[in-house]
């Protein structure tokens, strides 16, 4: 990354692109939904979870923006302290970005796909194996999250943190 100018662009475009796209589907359904709020229901993949999850995943890419945006300024003004504290965070994939997808209903709709397809491009840039989470929240059947049974939710994610090699 180191100031490519190029880089942070490209990176930019993409994040912008895809905000843009959750951003109306985001209004689409919350448009739909007007209304409608006594009727929240907390089941994975009902409406209300579907506009949350959109929610949180427009949030995290305009959090990340924000980042790309001080870290390119920081680093043109030569405030390398602040610079490299901000690289550290810009690294990091954006917040939500796919989880938001858990609280989806199925079929993920076409602007969320299409979203999610650019935001692929970015695998190298951000820590981890995010293309491969991304691939995983576009195959999955269904939403998982609120879980139906949240005992069997915390023995998963307790079974899942005492399997070796996980932090």
């Amino acid at each position: 990354m180191d100031h490519d100018v190029d880089k942070l662009r490209d990176v930019a475009t993409v994040l912008n692109e895809a905000l843009a796209l959750l951003k109306t589907e985001e209004h689409r359904l919350a448009e739909h939904q007007a209304g409608r709020e006594r009727d929240h229901d907390d089941r994975a993949g009902s409406p209300g979870q579907t506009v949350i999850g959109l929610g949180e995943m427009t949030r995290g890419l305009r959090e990340k923006l924000d980042a790309l945006a001080l870290y390119a300024g920081f680093a043109a003004l030569g405030l390398e302290k602040r610079t490299e504290a901000e690289r550290q965070r810009l690294r990091s994939e954006p917040r939500c970005v796919p989880s938001g997808t858990n609280r989806m209903a199925r079929p993920l709709s076409e602007s969320t796909v299409q979203a999610l397809q650019l935001l692929r491009q970015l695998d190298t840039f951000f820590e981890g194996g995010f293309a491969a989470r991304i691939d995983e929240a576009l195959a999955a059947p269904r939403a998982t999250y609120p879980p139906a049974d949240w005992e069997a939710y915390r023995r998963e994610v307790r079974s899942e943190m005492e399997k070796p090699g996980v932090a």
